[in-house]
């Protein structure tokens, strides 16, 4: 059993059932009925409220046990989801397959962080939006959830490079909130929040 499945496999919602507030936030930049990719989706929670939101999800997770939860709480609010077994390190969507992409607290290390974030913003067709919030290095001095390796943890320029030439940054932001997403995620961090619009074909050809 992976850690995650460990992780995800005692009582109740490690990060609690309510969306992410950077995703509500974001969501009305979302046209209806969007075809949306969740990467680390977990337990499910940013899913089961996109799909309440009347959008096509797909949520894709390593732990079979979070997934497994992500379904059974999408049958207890009566809404459709999708859900893949996949390890980010070696997957990538299909190109231009969705709408957006959310990434909420999907930590990846250094060794493939950029190449799997350059994958997933392939799988974006032209205008579609990306939306992600993680930690950022200054939330090692809080108790309030996320890794304890610097190496796992983003900065806005990080990300804005990862990004380039696919994404044109619409926020990219980092500070200090007040988190209350189930016992994972209580107190005060520090997080880091991008925002970005996948460039038409065009631009990007003008661009390289």
């Amino acid at each position: 059993m992976n850690f995650w499945d460990q992780r995800f496999s005692e009582p109740g919602f490690k990060y609690g059932t309510e969306p992410n507030a950077f995703l509500r936030d974001c969501a009305a930049r979302l046209a209806p009925a969007s075809q949306i990719l969740v990467p680390g989706d977990g337990e499910g929670r940013n899913g089961v409220w996109l799909a309440g939101q009347g959008h096509g999800v797909t949520s894709v997770d390593s732990s079979a046990v979070g997934l497994g939860k992500a379904a059974e709480l999408a049958a207890q609010r009566g809404v459709p989801l999708n859900t893949q077994l996949v390890d980010l390190a070696d997957w990538a969507p299909a190109e231009t397959s969705v709408d957006a992409v959310v990434l909420i607290y999907t930590h990846l290390p250094s060794a493939f962080r950029q190449r799997a974030h350059q994958a997933l913003a392939h799988g974006l067709k032209p205008g579609g939006w990306l939306i992600l919030e993680a930690f950022h290095p200054a939330q090692l001095a809080h108790a309030s959830g996320g890794p304890k390796d610097v190496d796992m943890l983003y900065t806005p320029e990080q990300l804005t490079t990862d990004f380039a030439g696919l994404l044109s940054p619409v926020l990219a932001w980092h500070g200090e909130t007040t988190l209350s997403e189930g016992p994972g995620h209580q107190g005060l961090a520090h997080v880091t929040r991008w925002l970005g619009q996948r460039l038409s074909f065009t631009s990007q050809k003008r661009k390289s």
